[in-house]
């Protein structure tokens, strides 16, 4: 029983050394060398279809076409603050008839603005209302608005027409001129620059005998061959 237990004992002995050994060995011969530069390179992401990114349309060509309908669907996120009917009473946030051209943190009777809107100056322009419905603490940090803003451009506009329909009735400003071009010129046809037809070339064949030729292959033929 103790020569089976010392000869079992003895191959898994050599079992380790040989595995020992081939681990040695087989480090020596693979060795693996730390890379100069860890990570691997990651190449950015491109637009789908590898162009450039659309250009941004100005804000005045969006409120130049901005629809009040749908502005009063975007106003109903207002409307847990604020009324906008004539004479209707201020709630959490003051009533907005007629806002459009008023002082900025004024002009609003029975309301307390913030100090951050009574210190801004100026009047509620489409523009100021603009950047104000973007980011209101962005616009006047501050202030008790706590309403996050509206990040799409065309919902703004949609709102500030719907705004401006109640009361105020500004006229809204004209889309830019570069963008009016812009529009015309991506429907109209491309230009062909290549040589146009010239007008007024007889056919040969129609020339009564002797008649001058307007074609110049037909007068160098004639200067050569003057009997023909």
């Amino acid at each position: 029983m103790d020569n089976r237990t010392n000869t079992i004992a003895g191959w898994i002995l050599a079992a380790c050394v040989a595995a020992l050994g081939l681990s040695i060995a087989s480090g020596m011969i693979f060795h693996e060398e730390k890379p100069e530069k860890m990570g691997y390179p990651v190449k950015s992401a491109e637009p789908e279809g590898g162009g450039a990114a659309a250009p941004e349309v100005p804000f005045a060509t969006l409120l130049a076409s901005a629809d009040p309908d749908k502005g009063k669907q975007v106003f109903n996120k207002c409307a847990a603050c604020h009324t906008i009917n004539q004479g209707g009473p201020n709630g959490i946030g003051p009533n907005l008839y007629a806002t459009v051209g008023d002082p900025i943190g004024h002009g609003k009777r029975g309301f307390a603005f913030s100090d951050a809107l009574k210190n801004k100056g100026g009047n509620w322009t489409f523009d100021q209302l603009n950047e104000w419905l973007t980011s209101p603490r962005k616009f006047a940090p501050g202030t008790k608005m706590t309403f996050a803003g509206l990040p799409k451009a065309q919902d703004r506009a949609d709102v500030i027409a719907y705004l401006n329909a109640q009361g105020s009735n500004l006229p809204l400003p004209k889309a830019p001129e570069k963008a009016i071009a812009g529009a015309d010129n991506a429907d109209a046809p491309a230009n062909d620059s290549g040589p146009l037809p010239t007008a007024g070339i007889q056919n040969r064949a129609t020339l009564a005998p002797g008649a001058p030729s307007n074609d110049p292959q037909a007068a160098v033929q004639a200067a050569k061959h003057p009997g023909d």
